[in-house]
This record gives structure tokens, sequence and C-alpha cells, in this order.
């Protein structure tokens, strides 16, 4: 005997289960209601806030790496200007405290030669001398002196403040001035005669040249 007809059997609960209430409204074609308008506008209006957030986020990164970048150009640049300055400095200070030491060294030497000679020069006793040694005695001291001047003159070349300050050069005398024109001074008038007698033997030419012209028309006429 055939089972009784159930309607039921065919109807997917699932499926009605998860089915919008109305049909409408997953419309493709159908325009956005007013809610859905307004959720739209929110939306965007947090995405801006979201993008203008984000914006600002990455400006501050660049501000810093911008920064970050300028000190480590300062610090490359600053290190290797130092490291040059100081390479230089050094060997500049070097030098000139080998020199300074080395001329300390001289003075030391200089003063012990000096005090050497100034002891044999106060050593000499002419008041002693007598005839028979005067000769001898006189010779010894000239020698004496004659030492401590070279101990003199060549310790002058090795230690400059010896010679003293340096002394200033004559002022060269300037170049004597152009003497001054005769007609500087002169007045119109004078300046008048003096051209004409310089002028009129040109002047006397001229007109026994023009004499000896007009005579020669007058023959030929």
């Amino acid at each position: 005997m055939a089972s009784d007809y159930d309607a039921t059997e065919f109807v997917d609960t699932d499926f009605q289960a998860h089915k919008t209430p109305g049909l409408a409204a997953s419309d493709p074609l159908r325009p956005p209601t007013r809610e859905e308008v307004d959720r739209k506008v929110v939306e965007a209006q947090q995405k801006l806030v979201e993008l203008k957030r984000a914006q600002e986020d990455l400006e501050r990164e660049r501000a810093s790496l911008e920064e970050l970048r300028r000190r480590q150009t300062e610090f490359q640049t600053g290190r290797q200007e130092m490291i040059h300055h100081l390479t230089r400095g050094l060997g500049l200070l070097e030098e000139a405290e080998f020199n300074t030491r080395r001329e300390a060294e001289q003075m030391v030497k200089t003063i012990g030669d000096f005090r050497d000679a100034l002891k044999k020069i106060q050593a000499i006793h002419d008041e002693v001398w007598t005839k028979e040694n005067f000769s001898i005695e006189l010779t010894r001291g000239l020698t004496t002196i004659e030492n401590a001047r070279m101990e003199w003159n060549a310790a002058r070349l090795k230690v400059p403040v010896l010679s003293g300050p340096a002394k200033e050069k004559p002022q060269t005398e300037t170049a004597p001035t152009a003497a001054a024109s005769p007609l500087a001074d002169a007045s119109f008038g004078q300046l008048c005669k003096f051209g004409l007698a310089m002028t009129w033997p040109l002047v006397l030419v001229a007109l026994g040249a023009l004499g000896v012209l007009v005579a020669i028309l007058v023959l030929r006429h």
C-alpha cells in the first residue's frame, strides 16, 4: 500500500531559514535607500579620516627620516672635516714643538757658551800686566775677545732674539712732482700774445705765397 504524500519533503528548510524577508532587497537594479546612502557617507567619512590620519603619520615619519638623514650627513661631514683639521693641526703642532724644543736646546747651549766666554773675559786683569808680559797678555786677551765675538755673531744667526726687533724699512721717497707749466698762471691776453708770437712766421709765409699767386694770375691776364 502506498504511503501518504508529504509536501514538506520537497522543501529545503535551511534555504528557507537563510532567506531574506523581502526578495526585492537583493535586486541590483533597485535604487539605494536613504539609510544605505547615509551609511555609505559615514563609511566614506571614516575612510577619509583614516586616510588623513595615515597621511599625517606618513608626514611625521618622512620628517623624522629627513631629520635623521640631515643628522647623518652632518655627522659624516663633521667627522671628515675634523679628521682633516685635527690631522693637519697635529702635524703643524708637532713640527712647531720640534722646532721650539730644538731652539730651546740651542738656547741652553748658547747660554752655557756665553757664560764661559763671559768668565774668560772677566778673568782678564789688565791692571796686573807688566812690561815683560804685556805683549803676551795683550795677544791672549785679544784672542779671548775675538773668540767671544765669534761666539756672539754665530749665536745671533741661530737665535733671532739676540738681533733685537726688526728694523723698519725707510719709507720710499715719493716721485718728484712734475714741473708746473710756465703758462699755467698766464692771463688770456698773455696767452694771445704768446700764440701770435708763435704763429707770425707762418702768417708771413702764407701772405708771401698768396702774393706770388696773385702776381702769376695778373701776368697771365
